[in-house]
């Protein structure tokens, strides 16, 4: 995995800068731990990062195709092409040559053999942008789902900023971090705005989208897109697709030249991945998979059940490891980890804005950082609830049937969260002007309209398809992003066996009644995994990523807070309910209740956020 940054401007040559693109690139460094490199020729600029998975000596970015000695192409590239292999097979047949081994330039070949229409054809997690010498061109492209992020900003005479993440553009001179109300509403919501950044400015090229940036202007195109088509398979053939898919799957993300573990959880999802892996691994290499848990000090031992988590990881994960005789490491977190400034600091600029996670984005990054230590590539387990049903709100009438975001729903349900996640602390004025209420309002109609359907469906499977396409379309995004964000912070890249396209196509199709034929959440999965793992794993109810039921931090979260509006220069100040805040320093709540913790990290981080990017708020 890697960093992408560059610069076109059609008005001026920008092979003197140099200095601004070098900014750019520096600040995707921690993306690309292995190297960097910058081509500048005339109206382009673009700049890498490097993480090197495949061909480690022969894979330095960018990277040109030449004709008679002049470069024809340019690519810089950020992901994995999983059927590259099979690409350039085909591409060598005919009649292209190759200098390397990466993935990278199957698809900057596969670019000039077949034209735009070449994004058609790769399957896995990337975003890449290529500068056509020949037609004074730049592509972008992006994966089909999303799970690689790819910023731009268009330029008003003509050009483009882009980077894999924000920090790269706002390191040009000539972007302002300005947000506005529909910033601040794309920033405090969980159902995200496809295409919408969070600074003014940019936008996210869309997933499964190609946009072309030439002379004559901007043009986007979409290369895939979600489809309803009939299910023709039985229980039992769904049953053997699903699991003829995913050990097709799981093999070709294996594919390797640098060290390559699974995140294990001990959940029936990364479970199932996990073991996967393990046969494969054995059967190919005689070799043992390496596996990661994470937990805290004393956290099994003094677990407390919450409204969404109902056993910790660790034994169910050490059982796992034990079955299928894998490598296998606990990392353990203690309060301190948690509530190191510097690293909390860290957390924030990763993500380049405020979240309401708090501890949970804090330990899943120190869990990266630990597992980059061992390993350049981690298997995990995301988007399974998403494609086979895992997800408490999608089982409760209230949320199910409800005109409304089924997961806006739930998180009201808790008594921390009446006024909205991570918003309690906020004052009127502020959220009147956000009127989150009616953002979600109008952002459900407009994605629940755009859901497809199949012909003759129950009114009870096309609710649950629409559900489907909100899950993935509008919820699905924030995860994707965060897990990129908080593992590229130290070069490791996550492979997401789930996110197959092929896989989400058919599961998406599939019925209802097929994903709960058990009368559980994700029954599909748990009968493909039947002979995988052992019964206590199968059988386990869904419980998320921990969160710390350590007293000393939510303690440690209010001493901050009291800090903080004690400190007359605070830049959040006059965005908060200064009463609300004082009411919450005087009941320190429980350790475990989460949701009502999320307000205090809210504050937190967005006072940090205005503080260190020196934000603008044009509201």
């Amino acid at each position: 995995m890697c960093g992408i940054t560059g610069w076109v401007d059609f008005g001026r040559d920008l092979s003197g800068e140099r200095p601004v693109l070098q900014a750019m690139t520096d600040a995707l460094a921690k993306r690309g731990v292995d190297g960097q490199g910058l081509w500048l020729s005339g109206n382009a600029a673009l700049g890498h990062t490097r993480t090197a998975v495949i061909d480690l000596a022969g894979g330095a970015q960018p990277l040109a195709v030449e004709e008679d000695g002049h470069p024809v192409a340019v690519i810089v590239h950020n992901g994995e092409i999983y059927n590259f292999k099979q690409l350039r097979t085909e591409l060598e047949a005919r009649g292209r040559r190759f200098r390397t081994r990466t993935d990278t330039e199957v698809a900057l070949q596969a670019y000039l053999e077949w034209g735009p229409s070449f994004a058609e054809r790769l399957e896995g997690i990337f975003a890449f942008a290529i500068w056509d010498v020949r037609r004074d061109e730049l592509v972008l492209v992006r994966d089909r789902l999303g799970v690689k992020p790819l910023f731009y900003s268009l330029l008003p005479e003509g050009g483009v900023l882009f980077g894999s993440e924000p920090k790269a553009l706002l390191a040009h001179p000539e972007v302002r971090p300005v947000v506005d109300v529909e910033g601040l509403r794309e920033l405090f919501s969980v159902a995200k705005q496809p295409g919408r950044a969070v600074f003014r400015d940019m936008r996210e090229l869309l997933p499964g989208h190609t946009l072309t940036i030439g002379r004559d202007g901007a043009r986007e195109h979409a290369y895939w897109q979600l489809t309803a088509r009939p299910h023709t398979d039985d229980l039992g053939g769904t049953i053997e697709r699903v699991r003829s898919l995913l050990h097709d799957i799981v093999l070709r993300e294996l594919v390797s030249d640098v060290p390559l573990c699974t995140a294990l959880s001990g959940g029936l999802d990364s479970s199932t991945v996990t073991a996967i892996a393990a046969n494969w691994r054995w059967k190919l290499d005689g070799e043992r998979i390496r596996t990661f848990v994470t937990t805290f000090d004393d956290y099994v031992e003094n677990f407390q059940r919450d409204d969404v988590r109902f056993s910790p990881d660790e034994p169910y994960a050490v059982e796992v490891a034990r079955h299928v005789s894998s490598d296998h490491v606990n990392i353990r977190l203690s309060p301190d980890d948690l509530m190191d400034p510097q690293d909390r600091l860290q957390v924030l600029l990763a993500q380049d804005g405020p979240s309401t996670l708090g501890d949970m984005d804090t330990s899943n990054y120190l869990t990266s950082r630990r597992i980059k230590t061992h390993s350049t590539v981690a298997l995990v387990g995301e988007v399974a609830d998403e494609i086979f049903g895992g997800y408490n709100w999608m089982f409760k009438p209230e949320c199910v049937n409800a005109d409304a975001f089924p997961w806006v729903l739930n998180e009201g349900l808790h008594p921390g969260n009446k006024g909205g996640q991570g918003r309690d602390l906020f004052g009127l004025g502020f959220l009147e002007k956000l009127d989150m209420a009616g953002h979600y309002a109008d952002t459900y109609r407009e994605a629940a309209a755009q859901a497809p359907h199949q012909e003759g469906e129950s009114p009870e499977e096309s609710r649950m398809r629409t559900i489907g396409y909100l899950t993935l379309t509008r919820w699905l995004p924030m995860l994707l992003d965060r897990s990129d964000r908080l593992s590229m912070a130290h070069g490791l890249e996550l492979r997401l066996p789930y996110a197959d396209h092929r896989l989400v196509e058919y599961l998406y199709n599939t019925p209802w009644s097929f994903k709960t034929f058990d009368g559980q959440e994700k029954s599909l999965l748990r009968a493909v995994a039947r002979d995988l793992l052992p019964a206590s794993v199968l059988e386990r109810k869904k419980s998320p990523w921990p969160v710390t039921q350590d007293p000393a931090y939510t303690r440690m979260l209010h001493a901050e807070l009291a800090a903080l509006i004690a400190d007359g220069t605070a830049p959040i100040l006059p965005y908060l309910d200064l009463d609300a805040v004082r009411r919450t320093l005087a009941e320190p709540g429980e350790a475990h209740d989460w949701p009502s913790r999320m307000h205090l990290e809210m504050a937190l981080q967005f006072n940090a956020w205005l503080t260190h990017y020196d934000v603008e708020l044009a509201i």
